[in-house]
């Protein structure tokens, strides 16, 4: 299952187990919480412009990938995943 920002739900450690999934939780996963319990931002973003996913919007990656960072990852990684995620999404067009 692959969310909008390019995830793959079934690879998150918390799938299932703490988060049925972005869709499943209209983008509230338990780690919103973290963020002042407000929906992922880019899960928001795709919302409000009637995407599918970030894959079809022009300005992927955006900002919003950007300053969204999970700690516990290097920034050399966060780029990485970012990498990741844009070639995954652009390949589903």
């Amino acid at each position: 299952m692959i969310n909008k920002c390019g995830l793959c739900c079934n690879e998150c450690y918390a799938f299932q187990k703490e988060c049925p999934g972005c869709e499943e939780v209209c983008g509230k996963p338990f780690w919103t919480e973290y963020i002042g319990g407000e929906p992922c931002p880019v899960y928001k973003c795709c919302e409000e412009k009637a995407f599918q996913n970030c894959g079809k919007c022009n300005e992927l990656p955006c900002k919003k990938w950007y300053d969204l960072k999970d700690p516990s990852l290097s920034d050399e990684e966060h780029l990485n995943s970012i990498n990741k995620r844009v070639s995954l999404l652009s390949e589903g067009e």
